[in-house]
């Protein structure tokens, strides 16, 4: 049982008292300063009297004190994309390195809901952002970024950096996708279909590698073997038996994420088609369940968790003050997965 029973609630001062320390020293080790060394047996005296204690931080009176909020916030445009939580994920394993909570924003790829998710930054939820938009500009980011709110922005492709502090971190979606179609050809297909998902950012940098690697082997551009999806399992399944049943199908498929792609896979099934014996398909991500389909997906990675966790060491850089300089553009690396469907 906790030595304070009642109902006041435990205090740094109790948690210094019963560890025989100061109470500057609970502070450094409960946030996680890394301005002083504190010896092992000390550190740990201290967490066992925050447990025996049931000592529970009072996050809103330090947010009084020091105007920040010990919390960063991610918004998203599809939690229910294995990719996004694997992002999610990178970035929470840092925040949590630094005493911070994440608050995590869904946006659906709306316009209006990824407003709402800078407002509610702006209203002082959160310290600092990362974000992927689908819709809004680097416009739309200013007047957050004019408060000094710190922002690492997501993107496929490079974008010159400002006086503002937007970090922007990308991987070269075009170059990405081009790669995964020059493997097609390099295979001897020339009749390559692609399954797209609407004329978002990402999207158009898959579509415009797409066409560079036809033209770069000298294939034209057949329009009819191009097929709109919307990202989820259901577009690639549809994208599919409209590509395998024209009268001249493809012998393979391009899908510019996985899940169309496993959509795309299952479709072939149901048409009898044999992957990639009769149809070769590529897909774009690697989420985990790439590796678990049947046959088990060749598809281009982009290294999600690490994508999260090189954003939110972006963001503590500025959050901490290591980092005053106008915004920054990283590019981080892909790689082509070979596996059985193509």
């Amino acid at each position: 049982m906790a030595e304070h029973s009642g109902r006041r609630r435990p205090t740094q001062s109790d948690v210094a008292r019963l560890a025989g320390v100061s109470q500057t020293t609970v502070s450094q080790v409960l946030n996680n300063s890394t301005t002083i060394t504190v010896p092992p047996e000390t550190r740990q005296r201290i967490l066992d009297a925050v447990e025996q204690l049931g000592y529970v931080p009072d996050h809103t009176a330090r947010s009084l004190r020091t105007r920040r909020t010990s919390t960063i916030a991610c918004a998203i445009p599809d939690i229910a994309n294995p990719f996004y939580p694997a992002f999610a994920r990178g970035i929470q394993d840092v925040a949590e390195q630094y005493g911070y909570d994440l608050v995590l924003y869904n946006t659906d790829g709306m316009a209006e809901k990824e407003r709402k998710a800078l407002r509610l930054v702006q209203q002082g939820r959160a310290d600092g952002l990362i974000v992927v938009l689908f819709v809004l500009t680097a416009h739309g980011l200013f007047p957050l970024l004019e408060t000094g709110v710190p922002i690492v922005r997501l993107e496929s492709v490079l974008k010159a950096s400002g006086p503002l502090p937007l970090d922007n971190l990308y991987v070269d979606i075009m170059a990405a996708a081009q790669v995964a179609v020059a493997y097609l050809i390099e295979r001897g297909h020339t009749r390559i279909g692609l399954i797209s998902g609407g004329e978002t950012p990402p999207q158009t940098g898959r579509s415009k590698g797409y066409h560079a690697a036809l033209a770069e082997a000298g294939l034209p551009f057949i329009p009819e073997l191009v097929r709109s999806g919307d990202f989820r399992t259901e577009g690639g399944y549809a994208a599919m038996l409209a590509l395998l049943g024209l009268p001249e199908p493809p012998t393979a498929v391009f899908s510019a994420n996985d899940l169309m792609a496993m959509g795309a896979l299952a479709a072939a099934r149901s048409l009898g088609r044999r992957v990639p014996y009769d149809v070769a398909v590529v897909g774009f991500d690697d989420i985990p369940a790439a590796r678990l389909t049947n046959p088990t997906l060749t598809t281009v990675a982009q290294f999600p968790d690490r994508l999260g966790r090189r954003a939110a060491e972006l963001l503590f850089e500025r959050l901490e003050g290591g980092v005053t300089s106008p915004g920054r553009s990283e590019a981080m690396p892909f790689e082509l997965i070979p596996r059985e469907s193509a």
